[in-house]
């Protein structure tokens, strides 16, 4: 009878499942027979080491220092021999994960990283690498010829995309004709796009080759040419990574220059327009500022004010004609601003007294519900001011009449989170996803609300820019709510003064839009 696969009872069969013996158990089954065997034996030798000595009469045998040092040497030769495994045994390890992850189980184990310094100065790296390429090797077909002349060269050159291959060296072994190649003065081939700085291909692989076997990526927008220069080409990339394989990298570049082009034109004349704006609005403010010197002695308090109001908007004028130049650049992946120290309520001061009047002029209801006790802010206040001025300006707009407008703001996980609430008109599902897009206006926006489709887009870049997130949750006939995060001070204040206050080390390019029911982020 054979008790593994059946059991008979009474004349019927009854299928006794056997669990599945799988890889990654026996890691775990090995260090607890291992802890346990090293444990044992290491009690013994205390006992006998301790019994040897009492042998010897240095201490009676039954006495308590007997005991006390049988134990204390049992627990010292103990903690001695499960460190020298730990220690010792770490290679042995590192193989039993990288042969599971290989093998294809599904496991929660890491990969080893091959890249530890002590691996690379003993030569157990190569080991580790050897594993990955025969591994590769034995279930990957082998790589046909491409033959310059024959139909699979031939078919890939007629596609209308770019196919890159590198090798385990990071070398161009293959592109078809529509990859966007360049050959450098050693004759070497170089994929030309031009990466974000922060999320670069090299960085990537840099990184997929210290923790991942497979893995993907996709960048969007990248471009081979600076914006303006003749034969400019736009593309998604996206990429392909598996360790060790003759083919480790694939890149693949989907040409979009048809789609991002006249988004890319429209911003380029909204640049060159507010690049014109700029020396007028510097003379404005010259002239503001001559005035102020020249008869600040004579003029009364209500005068005086009201010239101070006009510097103030001719300064917020001349920031958000920089803020159009600069969204140009953060499509280029180089948008720069100065950071300093802020208090929501005080970048909200900056442009109080215009949101006030926009919502009296509209009959809305504009209630501001900050906290004084809320943290600071790592902020450039002019452009912060901005993101408030078109959140806030969206609320009105989107309002019934007579609908109140609620900005406030919390504390949430090292950042501060301000909120533009209304009671509005809301958004459908369908608007959602495009609603951060340049000039994108939806067409009962476009039928009933003036607009460039613009201001979204500007607000995200600057929030993303300070390193925080937008995000917009909206019903249909019953509202919407903006809100955005700004990074704690304190918590970023060493990379804010390592970066010379500006911010090149908050940044980080997200991986799009993210969709949550009715929740969009940037």
């Amino acid at each position: 009878m054979d008790y593994c696969n059946s059991e008979r009872n009474g004349g019927g069969d009854m299928a006794v499942e056997t669990k599945p013996v799988l890889m990654r158990d026996y890691l775990a089954r090995f260090q607890r027979r291992s802890f346990m065997a090293i444990i044992i034996t290491m009690i013994l030798i205390g006992v006998t080491t301790t019994l040897i000595l009492s042998l010897s009469r240095l201490m009676p045998l039954w006495s308590v220092s007997f005991w006390a040092t049988c134990i204390i040497v049992s627990f010292i030769y103990s903690l001695g021999g499960l460190f020298l495994f730990w220690k010792l045994g770490q290679p042995f390890r590192d193989i039993v994960r990288e042969v599971v992850i290989i093998g294809g189980e599904p496991t929660t184990l890491l990969p080893p990283n091959p890249n530890k310094k002590s691996y690379e100065e003993d030569g157990f790296k190569q080991i580790l690498q050897t594993i990955y390429e025969l591994a590769v090797r034995d279930n990957q077909p082998k790589l046909p010829a491409l033959d310059p002349d024959g139909p699979l060269h031939e078919g890939l050159d007629h596609t209308s995309s770019g196919i890159i291959i590198y090798d385990t060296h990071q070398t161009i072994i293959y592109n078809n004709k529509k990859a966007p190649i360049r050959i450098n003065s050693n004759g070497d081939k170089l994929l030309d796009v031009v990466f974000p700085e922060n999320d670069s291909l090299k960085k990537w692989l840099k990184a997929c080759e210290k923790k991942s076997v497979h893995a993907e990526n996709i960048w969007t927008r990248l471009s081979d040419k600076p914006a303006g220069e003749k034969g400019r080409r736009i593309y998604d990339v996206v990429a392909s990574y598996q360790k060790g394989s003759p083919a480790e990298t694939i890149l693949t570049l989907f040409d979009r220059t048809e789609t991002y082009a006249p988004e890319e034109d429209d911003l380029d004349f909204i640049s060159f327009a507010a690049h014109e704006l700029r020396g007028p609005i510097t003379v404005i403010r010259g002239y503001l500022d001559v005035l102020e010197d020249e008869l600040s002695p004579v003029l009364q308090n209500d005068q005086a004010e009201l010239l101070q109001r006009l510097i103030v908007s001719s300064n917020r004028l001349s920031s958000y004609v920089n803020n159009i130049l600069n969204a140009s650049r953060y499509d280029r992946r180089h948008f720069k601003i100065h950071i300093s120290e802020e208090t929501i309520l005080g970048i909200y001061d900056i442009i109080k007294d215009d949101m006030q009047l926009r919502a009296i002029s509209q009959n809305r209801i504009l209630t501001i519900d900050v906290p004084d006790s809320l943290p600071t802010v790592a902020a450039d206040r002019n452009s912060i001011g901005e993101v408030l001025s078109n959140l806030i300006d969206n609320a009105i707009k989107y309002s019934n009449e007579g609908g109140q407008i609620i900005v406030s703001a919390r504390t949430i996980s090292g950042f501060v989170e301000v909120s533009i609430a209304d009671r509005g008109i809301g958004m459908p599902s369908s608007v959602m996803p495009n609603l951060f897009h340049k000039f994108y206006r939806s067409h009962r926006s476009r039928e009933t609300v003036a607009g460039t489709g613009i201001g979204l887009y500007i607000s995200k870049a600057i929030v993303e820019s300070h390193g925080g997130i937008v995000e917009v949750r909206s019903t249909e006939a019953e509202g919407s709510t903006f809100t955005f995060t700004l990074p704690i001070y304190d918590t970023v204040a060493d990379k804010i003064k390592a970066g010379d206050n500006s911010n090149k080390l908050l940044i980080e390019h997200g991986s799009g839009w993210i969709r949550n029911h009715s929740l969009y982020r940037g």
